[in-house]
């Protein structure tokens, strides 16, 4: 879409797109949750990723649903083969049908649909949905964030406080300045679900491993940055999305004065 149009996609954003994508997530994850804990076909899809009837049901939903509505805009999911024009496109919707499949066919909660709108490289809308606890995040650029419709904030301060802290462990460690036994907050399987966490204070910081794509973090990372958090590479940079390749390295998530503190210390001792 035209620069000169700028004005009347902030209307559209604002407008029909957010209702559109509460809706449509709503709609998406009362499948899965339908689906939830059943009998489903599955299969594994590259080395050792899960997939599931599932997935694929609740993908062809929101592609229905949001690229009918929305045919100028392009299309990235995890569960969709990847078609470049995307790349041509201002606005793309990055989708991941079911964050976290390898939980929901274990029978864990810990899972979620997640959606955003992307304008260029920057997530404008953003859709979290875990239907089986019942969370449903939501932001929008410059408006902040919202978890079951009330306003969240990431947890202030810039002490570390590993209880508080989740993601692989060896990489946590190395912010433990006594190099001792560290206890992190348990598990949470779905990548953008653990870094939601952060927006709403639950947790103090999460981590991404090195790997993961657009689809797990684009909803995810508007959220946190409009609950006053900051999401970035480990290096303090930026994370842009819809580009030609959609995995990302070590991503660190916390409140402004924590992100700033994580970011400092492993700019002063990098990753080998």
């Amino acid at each position: 879409m035209a620069a000169a149009d700028a004005k009347s996609v902030d209307e559209r954003i604002l407008n029909h797109d957010a209702a559109l994508l509460k809706a449509t997530v709503r709609e998406a994850g009362g499948l899965a949750l339908s689906m939830f804990r059943t009998e489903l076909k599955k299969w594994t899809k590259g080395a050792s990723s899960p997939v599931s009837e599932a997935d694929i049901a609740v993908n062809d939903l929101l592609e229905a649903r949001l690229r009918v509505a929305t045919p100028d805009y392009g299309w990235l999911s995890e569960e969709s083969a990847d078609d470049e024009a995307r790349l041509s496109k201002d606005l793309v919707w990055i989708v991941d049908p079911i964050d976290g499949t390898r939980g929901y066919l274990g029978g864990l909660e810990d899972w979620c649909v997640s959606v955003a709108l992307v304008d260029r490289t920057k997530p404008v809308l953003a859709a979290v949905f875990a239907p089986a606890r019942e969370e449903f995040f939501f932001a929008i650029r410059g408006q902040g964030a919202t978890l079951n419709d009330a306003p969240v904030r990431a947890a202030s301060g810039s002490s570390l406080d590993f209880s508080r802290m989740a993601g692989p462990k060896p990489l946590v460690e190395r912010l433990n300045p006594h190099a001792g036994e560290v206890k992190l907050h348990p598990r949470i399987g779905s990548l953008a679900l653990r870094l939601c966490r952060v927006a709403h204070g639950a947790l103090d910081a999460a981590f991404a491993g090195g790997q993961s794509r657009d689809w797990d973090l684009a909803a995810a990372d508007l959220i946190v940055q409009e609950a006053d958090g900051r999401m970035s590479e480990l290096s303090g940079d930026p994370i842009l999305y819809n580009r030609r390749e959609v995995a990302h390295g070590v991503l660190v998530a916390a409140g402004r004065d924590r992100h700033a503190s994580i970011v400092a210390h492993f700019r002063q001792r990098p990753l080998p």
